[in-house]
């Protein structure tokens, strides 16, 4: 939008001001061009006044002159008449259109930015680059960020039209503001008579304005100022023969009619370092308009007989020619030649050459000085007083009028002509806008008083005059003459100092829509539109201002049309709601209108700035539409690059055009484009076709995995076909770290990285990625056709730099000779880079219409070095397709035929021949790979700026050769039973020219396998030979119920680590390859498990770059349910020591086994073949109640029950040497007996102990709490308590339940088998084999304030098996009750502490059983003697009390009435306080038979 310098007040007092004329004598003429300048021009930068000047009104009232400006220029008369004004002449057009052709961005110029919302636009010298939607960075080069709420960009092309068109104006008979007011008759001192000279001009002065021969210039009042300047050069000139006719002209015309003007007061020529002052130089390129419109006249014949013969085709699309003038291209060789022609006419009518730096050569700063004051004194002294002597007269002469002429006339038109307007006589003129007043009318002198009163700023008295000009006018309907009191009212108005009243805009629309309608006078509508325009925008009414530009605009004229819908659009935009559409669809308009007015590169700017507001914003049609426009544009100014770039976005963006319209595109952008290449010369350029998605780039290192061989299953290893899971990444990233822990004797390395041979946009790229010679590197490149027709791709492959060790890729051209680069090689030096870097070709690769398709590209390095992957190399084509042709018989190109139309004919020939012959073009060319990395947030900065990470994902490192390594697996199940036990193999493969040590495996399931351990063998038994049984076997006596044990340690099952050394003795030499038995068990949950293996292995060689190697492998295992195993431990009620060969004490396991197997994989009975246990503290011993069978069997649904006990270790075997000694106990149920502490059920046991152990900590990482409010025990006491007791319960006994199960498959019976694990922790819970499922987490509470911590209590249920008792007696006992009617029975009670703490126990007889089962047998009975007793017994110690019973009559009696109360004794440090007692178990009833002897 135009951005003033000055205010808006200013504007519009510029643009409205006094008009004075100069004639000058030959001599004095003469003086003035010896500084290349008129007298009018000499005078220019000094016609502003620096000082205020003063008048009075015909009030007598003082009026304050400031910032005054006059306007001199030199009379031209001129003979031909105007067509009244109405339209500039064709030399005006003309020049303003050579005025916005020349007036371009000044390059280098700060960028404009306006923020709106997300929208940054930018308006700059820069805006092809900035705003063009090529120009990826355009935001880059902003240097200047607004926000402020209103703004405005520079448009120094429409300031400098407006200021042309205004000076412009034609000269009207309904308005006198350029009309002269004033003549300075300049006459030199060296004349030989001054004075005769003056009466001369004088008299030519006369006859121009009052002879009717000259239609132009006109007067503003009859009786014209005659200023008499006496010019005097002070360097030749006799300075006293001045003065003295200096003196005689004062006695002439008066001391305030004359001036003595002394210039040229240098004699030498300036010096080279003398600074100059030149203040012409800004005003020389504004034309006289005056003056030049006969100029410009004359000049038109050859300036458009030149244009018209080098434009060519050019204005074919220029439409409106004659309307404009001539439009050279100012990028071909006519505009040169054009301006020539206009300069040589001017030049030859008098006009001086302009040449820089050389105007006013012969003055100095005080000939300045005495311009300056010339001017003052003229204005001050001459005119001014003039305008108020003729303000006056003109205010004398209407108030008499009024008087009585002015009334008579009113009343008469009143009572007789009903308002109409008067009847004129033949004679007197008329017009189509109304009637034609005669010079001495009423009307007129009103009209003619306001715009003097205009002039000199009485913007109030010059208001009146205006308003009741226009009254009179519109009664008259002289519209013309409304039309500009309206205009000047309204400037009036908005110019009066203190704001006495509001701007009135009606004024003004009125004022237009009568110019542009009624009078047909565009000329003066587009000045009152221009003037309200801008007064409208600096009271920030920018929505008037754009609709009152939008509605000037017409096809009477397309760069008028042109600028005005600019400004509009900056209008919409600096609204206080930004509109950024309506900007960016009138700025279309204003580049659609440019381009007819032949201004090209006008109207690329604004295509380029519209361009900002619908790029990106899914406005496909509208960007496709502007892309085309700036490329075709492009293309006529000789840009065939920026060309190219346009037509590239319309293909590269999703568009929505039809498959015709894109397969003419593609062929019309795939022709200039070579057209651009052959200009070029560039090799390979860059092609936007197909789209790459480079972030989506993925890449492998390695070779393919072999797929499975007969029974042989390959490892799954990594390939491209899978899909990223971040969280398997995780997952393998810690199985790798075990494995390297493993390897270094358990730390990690510091610069331990884990393996990467895949990498996507997902994985860690920040590092270069290692790389082995001779393993390919394979590059998945992702592509896409956004177009509606197919893409034919041939000889695609990848572009890539190798650096050999010691080089960098990044040193570019300054890393010597050995930085290679594939791009640039011809097809001889392409066999010796193979060399180096094989590279693969594909040779056809099809893009079907919208296809995304992946094409895997592969490199096979041969030497170590730097590689770095920068893009791919291919040959695109067009897909051939019918064309129509067009109106001259060559193929229809939408877009391009038009382009070629603004070609001269010879230009025109050559694309036109090759588009007939209708060959595909091809085109080879590159698309770089640039991978953008991550965004950065570890800093400060980083969080400020938008900063990202290297990505070198395409930038790996060659290796020296490494050990290679493939698995394979043979005989794997993929569905199992729950705890089924199937033996497997794996062999190993040395597949490379490196041996290979250090094997290792680490699994996510580590329970799920083994390789077996070598020190617990598994020697084959015939039993297991035969059966084909993965266990150890033995023969067993058939119904022996008693437990064999073994002792085995720990460690000869390897270390308590999920790593997994694999017994392969020594290294793998190169094609060397070992097989290893593995056996599996099934999961103890049924469903379906993915297992995760990892095998590490590396090289023997240490400190290469790559420290290992692995390889992973993933199978999922389908678990099926088989048996349920449930299992509890009861205290025995017997005394623990009763005797060394006696069955007392120990405890009874109870062992629930159910089927639940569903029959789906045919098994309908399982056998229970053993029970075995593991233990360090305890061990079967026999079963309770053998089965009388074979072995137990279980059939679908059932459920057996068995019955254990189990005794602690022997004490030898649970020192504390031995404290990883474990024993095993084998009780079979069978004809033959498992070997459980032998490969592979030893393994087993091992590794699900440690699975349930880490999963115990995991769910219990702290110890029991209790909840609070305890009072008894400290917490310290109580937790050594609680813990004492806890080891008192503690069992610690693993449960083995080894079952077989028979399956028919094919005709051919197979026998499965497998063991379930159920680990007894302590005496009174129950344990299963089941694997436990994870229950949700519920919610809970936020605390912000924690509890205290509780205090430890001990549960009831433990206390109340601290004591054992049981009553020894005899079960019969007769008695003669005739003889003695009391019966006395001798009773033992044994008391025995179970537990590693003193008790104190208190028993008392008299306690009465609660069970009302045995209520009646205790009928009758009473305890004799002492019937309470206390005492203490200390850690597993027994007491014998001997009690006596009492029976009165024969009978069964359950004697067991007593009751025991027990505590923990209170320590001696006196810490704790005295826990209560409570009551203990009771075993069963204890009955005795008293029989009567005496019957």
């Amino acid at each position: 939008m135009a951005q003033c310098v000055q205010s808006v007040q200013e504007f519009v007092q510029d643009s409205f001001v006094p008009m004075v004329a100069v004639l000058c004598s030959d001599e004095a003429e003469r003086l003035t061009r010896k500084n290349k300048l008129n007298f009018a021009e000499l005078l220019r930068p000094f016609c502003r006044l620096t000082s205020e000047g003063h008048l009075r009104d015909p009030n007598n009232q003082l009026q304050v002159v400031k910032n005054f400006r006059i306007c001199v220029t030199k009379v031209v008369p001129g003979a031909s008449p105007q067509p009244s004004g109405t339209a500039l002449s064709p030399g005006q057009r003309r020049r303003l259109n050579q005025v916005v052709l020349s007036c371009q961005p000044l390059e280098g110029a700060l960028s404009t930015a306006v923020a709106a919302g997300d929208y940054d636009l930018s308006f700059n010298d820069e805006a092809l680059k900035c705003s063009a939607p090529w120009f990826s960075s355009w935001r880059d080069t902003l240097s200047e960020v607004c926000t402020s709420k209103l703004f405005t960009a520079t448009t120094p092309w429409f300031e400098a039209y407006r200021e042309n068109f205004l000076q412009s104006m034609p000269s009207s008979d309904h308005e006198f503001l350029n009309h002269y007011l004033a003549c300075l008759l300049v006459v030199s001192s060296s004349e030989a008579v001054p004075v005769e000279q003056f009466v001369k001009l004088s008299q030519e002065q006369h006859r121009i304005q009052h002879s009717g021969d000259y239609s132009k210039p006109k007067w503003f009042i009859p009786n014209t100022l005659k200023y008499y300047v006496l010019l005097h050069d002070v360097s030749q000139g006799d300075e006293q023969r001045a003065e003295a006719v200096h003196e005689d002209m004062k006695q002439r015309y008066g001391p305030q009619g004359c001036y003595l003007l002394k210039i040229n007061s240098r004699t030498l020529p300036a010096e080279q370092n003398e600074q100059i002052p030149d203040p012409w130089s800004q005003y020389l390129h504004r034309s006289d308009p005056q003056s030049q419109d006969q100029l410009d006249d004359d000049a038109v014949p050859a300036l458009n007989s030149r244009a018209d013969e080098n434009s060519g085709d050019v204005a074919e699309e220029a439409r409106s020619a004659d309307t404009e003038g001539g439009r050279p291209d100012p990028d071909s060789a006519s505009s040169s030649g054009s301006l020539r022609v206009l300069a040589d006419a001017k030049k030859g009518a008098g006009e001086a050459e302009v040449t820089p730096g050389t105007h006013g050569a012969c003055l100095t700063l005080g000939d300045h000085d005495h311009i300056r004051q010339f001017v003052q004194e003229f204005t001050f002294r001459g005119l001014l007083p003039h305008i108020e002597k003729n303000i006056r007269q003109l205010n004398d002469q209407l108030v008499s009028r009024k008087g009585l002429s002015r009334s008579l006339f009113t009343a008469t038109k009143k009572w007789f002509g009903g308002g109409k307007a008067p009847e004129k006589s033949v004679s007197e003129p008329k017009s189509t806008s109304g009637l034609l007043y005669p010079p001495e009318a009423p009307e007129l002198q009103i009209r003619k008083m306001a715009d003097l009163c205009f002039l000199v700023q009485h913007y109030e008295l010059a208001y009146s005059c205006y308003h009741t000009a226009k009254k009179d006018f519109l009664s008259d309907q002289a519209m013309l003459y409304a039309a500009g009191a309206l205009e000047m009212a309204a400037v009036s108005a908005f110019l009066q100092a203190g704001a006495a009243r509001p701007y009135p805009a009606h004024y003004m629309d009125t004022a237009i829509q009568t110019y542009r309608d009624v009078c047909r006078n565009m000329v003066l509508a587009e000045r009152c539109a221009l003037v309200s325009a801008e007064i409208l925008k600096s009271q920030g009414k920018y929505s008037e201002a754009a609709t009152l530009l939008i509605k000037m605009t017409s096809e009477d004229s397309d760069l008028r049309s042109a600028l005005l819908l600019e400004q509009a659009a900056h209008c919409f935009i600096n609204m206080r709601t930004r509109m950024l559409r309506k900007f960016a669809f009138h700025m279309i308009l204003a580049g659609h209108r440019f381009s007819k007015a032949g201004q090209k590169r006008h109207a690329l700017r604004c295509y380029c700035q519209a361009m900002q507001v619908y790029k990106g914003r899914s406005w496909s049609l509208a960007e496709d539409h502007i892309n085309f426009t700036i490329g075709r544009q492009s293309f006529t100014l000789g840009q065939p690059e920026k060309a190219v770039q346009a037509f590239k976005q319309i293909l590269t963006n999703d568009s929505r055009q039809t498959a015709t319209q894109q397969g003419a595109f593609l062929r019309e952008y795939l022709y200039v484009y070579k057209t651009v290449i052959s200009r070029s010369g560039v090799r390979l350029p860059h092609l936007p076709l197909p789209c790459i998605h480079s972030a989506a780039t993925r890449v492998y290192f390695g070779h393919e995995r072999r797929l499975a061989e007969g029974e042989k299953q390959a490892a799954t290893h990594v390939s491209l076909d899978q899909e990223y899971d971040a969280e398997q990444a995780s997952m393998w990233c810690k199985l790798e770290e075990q494995l390297v822990a493993a390897a270094n004797r358990g730390g990690v390395p510091a610069n331990f990285q884990p393996s990467q041979c895949y990498l996507n946009n997902q994985t860690d790229n920040q590092r270069h990625p290692p790389a082995v010679v001779e393993e390919p590197v394979v590059v998945e490149v992702m592509f896409r056709n956004p177009l509606k027709v197919p893409l034919a791709l041939s000889r695609l492959s990848l572009l890539w730099k190798f650096a050999h060790d010691g080089h960098g890729t990044d040193g570019g051209e300054d890393a010597g000779e050995e930085l290679v680069n594939n791009g640039d090689a011809s097809e001889q030096e392409t066999t010796q880079r193979d060399d180096l870097v094989t590279t693969e070709t594909i040779l056809d690769f099809h893009l079907a219409p919208e296809e995304t398709k992946t094409a895997r590209l592969r490199l096979l390095p041969h030497r170590t070095g730097c590689l770095s992957i920068t893009g791919v190399v291919y040959d695109l084509a067009a897909a051939s397709s019918p064309e129509t042709p067009d109106d001259d018989g060559n193929p229809s190109r939408p877009g391009l035929t038009l382009a070629l139309r603004q070609l001269p004919d010879a230009r025109r020939a050559a694309p036109l021949a090759g588009l007939q012959k209708a060959e595909p073009v091809v085109v080879s060319g590159k698309q770089d790979l640039k991978i953008r990395g991550p965004r950065l947030n570890h800093t400060k900065e980083d969080k400020m700026f938008v900063r990202y990470g290297p990505d070198r994902r395409l930038e790996p490192i060659i290796t020296p050769p490494m050990p290679l390594m493939e698995v394979f697996f043979l005989q794997f199940p993929t569905a199992l039973l729950c705890g089924e036990i199937r033996k497997a193999y794996v062999e190993f493969c040395n597949v490379s020219d490196v041996s290979l040590c250090g094997l290792r495996v680490a699994s996510t399931h580590p329970d799920f396998f083994t390789f077996g351990s070598p020190s617990a063998g598994t020697p084959l038994s015939p039993a297991s030979a035969e059966n084909c049984s993965a266990y150890k076997t033995l023969a067993a006596a058939p119904g022996s119920a008693a437990a064999r044990e073994t002792l085995v340690s720990a460690d000869d099952f390897g270390p308590a680590s999920d790593v997994v050394d694999i017994p392969v003795s020594g290294a793998l030499q190169p094609g060397q390859s070992a097989q290893l038995p593995l056996w599996l068990r099934g999961p103890d949950q049924e469903g379906v498990h993915e297992i995760n293996f990892l095998f590490y292995y590396e090289s023997p060689e240490k400190g290469t770059k790559i420290s290992h190697r692995v390889v992973r492998h993933s199978v999922f295992i389908c678990a099926s349910r088989s048996l349920s195993v449930q299992a509890s431990a009861r205290a025995s009620t017997t005394p623990p020591q009763r005797g060394p060969d006696q069955d007392g004490g120990g405890t009874l396991v109870f062992i629930d086994v159910e089927n639940i197997n569903t029959s789906e994989a045919g098994v309908r009975e399982f056998h229970i073949v053993q029970v075995s246990s593991g233990s360090r503290n305890w061990s079967l011993s026999k079963c309770v109640n053998p089965a009388k069978e074979k072995d137990c069997k279980v059939s679908s649904r059932e459920r057996a029950k068995l019955c254990f006990r189990a005794t602690p270790c022997k004490p030898h075997q649970a020192t504390s040497e031995d404290a990883d000694m474990f024993t095993f106990a084998d009780v079979h149920l069978g004809g033959e007996r498992i070997v459980s502490s032998a490969t592979p059920c030893g393994d087993f046991f091992f590794r699900c102990r440690r699975t349930s152990e880490s999963r115990r900590a995991d769910a219990c990482p702290s110890g029991p709490r209790t909840p609070s409010g305890a009072r008894n025990p400290s917490p310290d006491a109580s937790k050594d308590l609680l813990r004492a007791v806890d080891e008192c319960d503690r069992l610690d006994l693993d449960i083995i339940v080894i079952w077989k199960a028979y399956v028919v498959e094919d005709n051919k019976q197979l026998i499965l088998e497998g063991q379930l694990h159920v680990a007894l922790q302590a005496v009174g819970k129950e344990a299963t084999s089941l694997a436990p499922k994870q229950e949700a987490q519920e919610m809970v509470l936020l605390k912000f304030k924690s509890d205290p911590p509780p205090a430890a209590v001990l549960p009831a249920t433990q206390l109340s098996r601290l004591i054992k008792s049981n009553l020894h007696y005899s079960e019969t006992y007769a008695h003669n009750f005739t003889r003695d009617s009391v019966c006395v029975v001798p009773v033992s009670l044994v008391l025995s502490n179970c537990y590693w703490t003193d008790v104190d126990v208190t028993v008392d007889l008299r306690h009465k059983t609660s069970s009302s089962e045995w209520s009646e047998c205790a009928c009758s009975f009473a305890w004799v003697g002492q019937t309470r007793y206390r005492l203490s017994l200390c850690p597993r110690q027994t007491r014998h009390l001997e009690l006596r019973a009492c029976f009165l009559a024969p009978g069964v009696y359950n004697i067991n009435t007593h009751g025991v109360c027990a505590a923990p004794a209170p320590r001696q440090d006196g810490d704790s306080a005295t826990q209560a007692e409570v009551a203990q178990h009771s075993a069963g009833p204890a009955l005795i038979v008293i029989a009567d002897s005496g019957q």
